[in-house]
């Protein structure tokens, strides 16, 4: 309690609060900005300037987040959200020409032109009830302003068919053309002199028919129409393999249903061409993909390629632009395993680069002679699904470099082949994650709980024990000893804390099967990944880590446990029962995990001290006794026309430095610190109301409500100790209510009379069953400028150290600290502190709550689609670890009162050892002399 005490004090007199420093970025935080898994069809390489050879990886992801990355390093340059639409859509469209600084994304019934240098909006529309189905850009060059904007036909599905053509710098239409005949919309195409409206009309008996509608460039109207007989091979949009645009000659490619023959169709023309299929393997084809240029000025050759279970090969055809006709021009060769192919242009030149599990190829369509051809440097890769490349020639050879999207949802850039980067986009789809313990750590943690419960002989012979038997690292630990010595003096203190708890490893389950582990003593690198999801329907629900092991459970009831150093699964159970989530019941020295059903009820019947709160079916929250759980103790129902949305408790570790706050004045408010609390979140149509629980007797100790709540904002709420805060939008009821986003405070005392206990003053305990005393709450609000989204608070190892509330802001994508002083509800309004309050600490309340710079967790980045924030704390009292995931993967480490516990940087170690060798010399210097001096002094007395 002395050392309690003393650190309180210490803390409560360095100022607080501070996010990070300038310098300290990148050093005590990092941070992964993602994208999310680039699409097939809008992925590209792209030269944003004509007057630079410099090209820019640009993709519009399966999150719909448009970026542009460089493909030097791997760095993300800009990105933007394009989800505006209000109509849902599977995926989006990005489209872009190379020398024009634009690019044109659709999503939905949302257009929108960016600047492909700096990623800022050029121009946008909404086609409202109208979703994109296709978009292209017309490549039409203009002498007098070849970098000019390009204008865009876009082709819209929705009661009609439209197809329009939208001005390159405006975005507004010059024309557009209808189809009222009641044909699915599928797809345009446009060459040199046309725009092509395809478009699926269903046949008499099954099947559907490809028509093509030849539209005029200048004014759209119709100048011819052609039917292609495909009803016998085309049985949806999904039948036709290609739709090509912006070439001399645009195809149409597609299959028979028994896919043994290829037909290729010029656009323009009604000829079709049938070329055989040769799978001599005799496996059935998985996959057809056609590969073909998209420039006017490129040659007509194409790649096919096709994939069987085990194989892979292509085939390259060639089209006679005078007969439109096509022919088969070579193959390229059967290769076990998977083969990745793209396509790149350069003047009127096309090639095929083809990369496989082991090497990467090149070969120009005009013949199958290999260009280049590299063996990748650390095979194997995963399975390629799709890629771009960038061919540049060099004489006689060429040198290439492909940015290929892996089945793990890794982005990797490979350059001769040699891997540059890896982006580890499937990170964005984090939905469960928790800090790792090594096994070591534990092991000592047990050794000395060992020793505390021995008796004093026994402890200290365990302890010679042990100490003998670490004897056995003594040559390793000597080894270091010098380069340990060395560092301590050169680095500075950001480096040298991985002894305290600092780097600890993060494991993240994502939503596409993976678990990844974070090593944050190297800037968040992946240690490892691994494919944990034996099926598609994954859906991880926690993360819980033991000394060693991680296990990740999933919705459908399964797990799966690994061992944090090497990824290695260690153990599988089959899906069961599908559940909501999974409760933890801490007892040390091991917990007990319990899964949770969609009704709230426990899965499996337990036998273990404690209780735990669930939320169930039909609006409730259930009250569960883990020693009996078959029916609950208790059941919440809120009133009728509310609904619960969220429910929190107090951190699983939330301790108390103090049971009570000292005023100016000495005397003390008690707090009212029940570990049992639930905050309980009801929304109504236009009311918000918080229920305080009690959680073992299910009794309301508290509720709040307030009037004029946009239900459809986000709500957030935490609680800690014995406070809890809240947001909201809210509309003015009357004439004094505020309006705009609210964060509010509750502080829990026992008593409004200082130093008085209240009821339980004079009872030595107390059961929750009994008749509960209320707390006496004191609440305050603010107005704040953004909306928050999730709560956290910060946590340290004592609790000891300021508290912070930790806010997502999803409008500035960013994370905040708010110190937890400043939104003390005892705050004084309409007055200025007296004495005794401005020594508490206490300062004039303002209804406006402006973030500080200082607070920003996040510092100037942009942290992007965070959807929950994770806290713990470390082996120093003033720091606390904080980790956000669910789009970006961000973290950091907060220190609310300062590091008062840890040498700043400023600290010179060197110094301080030159300053003791200059004192140790003087004083060996200077020690005779005085010592003659004293005994002159002495002859010279007598």
């Amino acid at each position: 309690m002395r050392l309690q005490a003393t650190l309180l004090l210490l803390a409560s007199c360095v100022p607080s609060t501070l996010a990070i420093y300038r310098d300290e970025v990148d050093h005590i935080d990092f941070h992964h900005a993602l994208l999310g898994a680039p699409s097939s069809h809008s992925t590209f390489f792209l030269k944003p300037s004509s007057s630079s050879n410099a090209s820019l990886l640009y993709t519009l992801s399966e999150k719909s987040l448009l970026g542009a990355v460089n493909p030097r390093d791997g760095s993300l340059v800009w990105r933007q959200n394009v989800s505006r639409s209000a109509v849902p859509a599977e995926s989006g469209i990005l489209r872009a020409s190379d020398g024009t600084n634009a690019i044109v994304s659709a999503v939905g019934d949302y257009i929108s032109s960016w600047s492909a240098l700096d990623g800022k909006l050029i121009w946008e529309s909404w086609f409202f009830d109208e979703s994109i189905a296709d978009l292209e850009l017309l490549e039409l060059e203009d002498a007098a302003t070849p970098s000019a904007a390009k204008d865009t036909i876009a082709l819209f599905g929705g009661k009609t068919g439209a197809v329009r053509r939208l001005d390159g710098d405006l975005g507004k239409a010059k024309w557009e053309h209808r189809d009222e005949s009641g044909d699915i919309p599928f797809q345009v195409s446009s060459s040199s002199t046309d725009v092509f409206y395809i478009s699926l009309q269903s046949a008499l008996l099954k099947g559907y028919k490809i028509k093509v509608t030849s539209l005029d460039l200048l004014t759209g109207r119709q100048k011819q129409q052609l039917t292609l007989n495909s009803e016998g091979d085309i049985s949806g949009p999904e039948s036709v393999l290609f739709v090509g645009a912006n070439t001399a000659s645009p195809l149409i490619v597609w299959t028979d249903k028994t896919q043994k023959a290829l037909k290729v169709n010029v656009i323009g023309t009604k000829q079709v061409s049938t070329m055989n299929i040769d799978n001599t393997s005799g496996e059935e084809i998985r996959s057809i993909t056609v590969h073909a240029p998209k420039h006017l000025n490129s040659l007509p050759h194409f790649l096919v390629l096709y994939q069987t279970q085990s194989t892979s090969w292509a085939e390259v055809y060639h089209v006679n632009l005078q007969s439109a006709t096509v022919s088969k021009a070579y193959d390229l060769p059967r290769l076990e395993g998977w083969s990745a192919f793209s396509t790149s242009t350069k003047d009127a030149n096309v090639y095929f680069t083809r990369v496989t599990q082991s090497e990467v190829t090149v070969v120009s369509s005009a013949s199958h002679a290999i260009l280049g051809r590299w063996p990748l440097q650390a095979p194997p890769m995963d399975h390629a699904l799709h890629a771009v490349s960038e061919v540049v020639s060099k004489g006689d050879s060429v040198a290439v470099r492909s940015a290929a999207v892996l089945e793990s949802g890794d982005w990797q850039l490979i350059r001769n082949g040699q891997t540059e980067w890896t982006r580890y986009e499937a990170l964005a789809g984090a939905l469960a994650a928790n800090w790792a313990e090594e096994e070591y750590q534990e092991e000592l943690v047990h050794q000395l709980e060992v020793e505390g419960h021995e008796t004093l002989y026994g402890a200290y012979a365990h302890r010679v024990k042990r100490h003998v038997k670490d004897l056995e690292h003594l040559p390793e630990w000597l080894k270091d000893l010098p380069k340990r010595i060395l560092t301590s003096f050169l680095t500075d203190e950001v480096s040298n804390l991985d002894s305290f708890g600092i780097s600890k490893p993060v494991i993240v389950a994502t939503e596409n099967g993976r678990v990844y582990a974070l090593d944050s003593a190297n800037h968040g690198a992946v240690s490892w990944s691994v494919k944990a999801a034996e099926s598609d329907s994954w859906n991880p629900v926690a993360v819980v880590t033991q000394p060693g092991t991680a296990t990740v459970y999933s919705d459908d009831g399964s797990s799966v446990t690994l061992n944090i150093t090497s990824g290695e699964i260690i153990k599988r159970t089959p899906a069961t029962t599908k559940l909501r989530s999974v409760a933890i019941i801490d007892d040390s020295p091991s917990s007990l995990i319990v899964g949770i059903s969609e009704s709230g009820a426990p899965v499996e019947s337990v036998d273990h001290p404690g209780f735990f709160v669930t939320l169930g079916g039909n609006d409730r929250v259930l009250g569960w006794s883990a020693s009996n759980n078959k029916f609950p103790v208790w059941e919440f129902l809120p009133p009728q026309g509310q609904k619960i949305i969220h429910a929190t408790s107090r951190p699983a570790h939330d301790p108390v430095a103090s049971i009570g706050k000292v005023l100016g004045d000495r005397s003390v408010l008690y707090k009212y610190l029940n570990p049992n609390l639930v905050l309980v979140t009801a929304a109504g149509e236009s009311s918000a109301t918080f229920y305080l629980l009690d959680a073992v007797s299910g009794q309301i100790l508290h509720a709040s409500t307030q009037d004029g709540v946009d239900t459809t904002q986000p709500i957030a709420s935490a609680m800690s100790e014995n406070w809890f805060a809240y947001s909201f939008w809210g509309e003015p009821s009357g004439p004094s209510d505020a309006k705009g986003y609210q964060l509010v405070i509750s502080e829990l005392y026992e008593s409004s009379i200082p130093n008085d206990r209240g009821p339980l003053g004079s009872v030595s305990n107390y059961s929750s069953f009994d008749a509960l005393p209320l707390p006496y709450v004191v609440s305050q609000s603010f107005i704040i400028s953004e909306p928050i989204s999730h709560m956290a608070v910060t946590q340290t190892r004592q609790g000891i150290t300021t508290r912070q509330l930790l806010c997502i802001l999803p409008s500035s994508n960013s994370l905040v600290g708010i110190p937890r002083p400043v939104l003390d509800a005892r705050r004084p309004v309409d007055r200025d502190p007296t004495s005794t309050e401005a020594e508490e600490g206490l300062f004039k309340y303002n209804p406006f709550l402006e973030f500080d710079g200082k607070w920003y967790l996040s510092h100037a980045r942009d942290v992007a689609g965070i959807k929950k924030v994770l806290s713990a704390p470390t082996l120093l009292e003033s720091t606390s670890l904080i980790f956000a995931f669910g789009g970006d993967i961000f973290a950091t480490r907060a220190t609310p009162s300062q590091a008062f516990d840890i040498l700043g940087k400023g600290f010179s170690k060197v110094q301080l050892l030159m300053t003791i060798v200059a004192l140790t010399v003087g004083v060996t210097i200077l020690a005779p002399i005085v010592r003659r001096k004293q005994v002159n002094q002495i002859w010279k007395a007598s």
